[in-house]
């Protein structure tokens, strides 16, 4: 039925809104009840006192003084009650215009001038109260309750005040309800929005922030999003770029040696042929290398994990590469905690730190060193890669575990992202920092 989220929200702050003014109303319901019963019992309480003080009458002078009584009767008309009096003979004694005929004209004026009760209602039926002397019926008042203007007021004026409330209230609750209602849909729209411009190809697009609540923070996940989507697209880019100069010089390569062979201007030996090959053998380490990160991102379905003595396991590493360092002049030292334990995938570890080492040994010149710490903190076993070389730009640092990214010339920029997939794979983080002194140095952090 509504299909706009902004009338959703106008209709339920509009339902709430109602659901409370119609609450004031139950409420003046309510209080108009308990009015009412109050002032009745006030009635009757008023009613006890007139009874009381004509029986006193009646005790006093021996029987029916219509001058004393005449005071009652007045007295009963000041608190809003019209009375007839009878005796036991059923014989009218004394009524409140009779009593008002027995007063002078100045103090009857004064008195209707002073009444509390509005006009006598003509079809009212008297309600009768027996009178009791020493337990024998004298006779008995017949009483009409007169309407109280201050009451009347009271009731006119509550009824009055409750409209303007309720439409001044009414009034400004939609007001709100239409604030509010399009206070919170336009951060929604402006995320529809952006998100049919991503959609549509602009990963430019984002959304403005404002405020600390729920959807700001929902706001700037998904400018994140959109950044780490434009990062991606970009990388893509560069990816496809990467590999198609990649595959382009080693194809290039192959085809001229192999039209230079067809034209006879080379000759069909065994050293033109082994050149050919290595061209062949570049190819294949550009889609190996793709290959492997395909791999190392579906790697933590097939993790094979044991616990591995940090110490041994490091050393045979090291004893793989000491080799290439002593060829390059580069010093490969190691520094482990005694009784670390690892739990990982030997496989998937091996490569990480293949993948580490071979970045420093690439990064450090002759005479430089790099050295592997290992160590163990709170539930966490801690593998540093240290290295003297030329260190990380500061404006590559936020990238450089990014798919294809490569901060200069040379390789797929992939190596650093399979080791991050590999890591995380472990339940483990990695980062990267430039180390005291010149170097980089990358930590990783495993779970025990």
């Amino acid at each position: 039925m509504f299909k706009s989220l902004w009338l959703k929200f106008l209709v339920l702050l509009i339902v709430v809104s109602i659901t409370a003014l119609s609450a004031a109303l139950v409420l003046r319901d309510l209080m108009l009840k308990d009015f009412r019963e109050y002032t009745e019992g006030e009635r009757e309480d008023r009613i006890d006192w007139i009874t009381a003080a004509i029986e006193s009458s009646y005790d006093r002078h021996k029987g029916w003084d219509t001058l004393d009584l005449s005071e009652n009767v007045i007295w009963a008309l000041m608190l809003g009650f019209d009375i007839k009096l009878y005796d036991e003979k059923e014989r009218l004694v004394i009524d409140t215009a009779k009593a008002l005929e027995i007063q002078s004209d100045n103090v009857t004026n004064r008195i209707e001038a002073l009444s509390t009760a509005e006009v006598w209602p003509p079809d009212q039926k008297p309600v009768p109260y027996p009178l009791f002397l020493e337990g024998e019926q004298i006779g008995r008042m017949d009483v009409i309750f007169l309407k109280p203007q201050k009451e009347g007021v009271f009731v006119s004026r509550s009824n009055y005040l409750l409209l303007i409330s309720l439409l001044v209230l009414g009034g400004l609750a939609i007001l709100i309800s239409i604030f509010f209602s399009r206070r919170l849909t336009n951060p929604i729209k402006g995320l529809t929005t952006a998100a049919e411009e991503i959609s549509g190809g602009n990963l430019k697009s984002r959304v403005p922030i404002t405020g600390k609540d729920e959807i700001s923070r929902l706001s700037d996940a998904f400018n994140r999003m959109a950044h780490s989507l434009e990062m991606q697209e970009t990388l893509r880019k560069k990816m496809t770029a990467n590999i198609a100069h990649e595959l382009r010089t080693p194809i290039a390569a192959m085809r001229g040696e192999l039209e230079a062979m067809i034209d006879g201007l080379l000759p069909t030996d065994a050293e033109n042929m082994e050149s050919l090959h290595a061209e062949t053998g570049r190819l294949k380490k550009i889609i190996e290398g793709v290959e492997e990160l395909a791999q190392a991102e579906a790697s933590s379905r097939y993790m094979n994990k044991k616990l591995l003595s940090a110490d041994t396991f490091m050393e045979g590493i090291v004893s793989r590469l000491k080799m290439l360092f002593s060829e390059k002049g580069v010093e490969l030292g190691l520094t482990c905690d005694s009784g670390i334990q690892i739990n990982a995938d030997p496989d998937r570890l091996s490569q990480i730190m293949i993948n580490l080492l071979s970045n420093a040994l690439k990064a450090t010149d002759l005479g430089g060193k790099v050295g592997i710490k290992v160590a163990h903190e709170k539930g966490v076993v801690i593998i540093e890669v240290r290295d003297t070389g030329k260190g990380i730009k500061k404006e590559d640092l936020p990238y450089i575990f990014e798919r294809f990214y490569r901060s200069e010339k040379g390789g797929l920029g992939i190596g650093l992202t399979i080791v991050k997939e590999l890591v995380e794979a472990h339940g483990g983080a990695i980062r990267a920092m430039d180390a005291e002194g010149g170097g980089a140095v990358f930590r990783v952090e495993l779970p025990d």
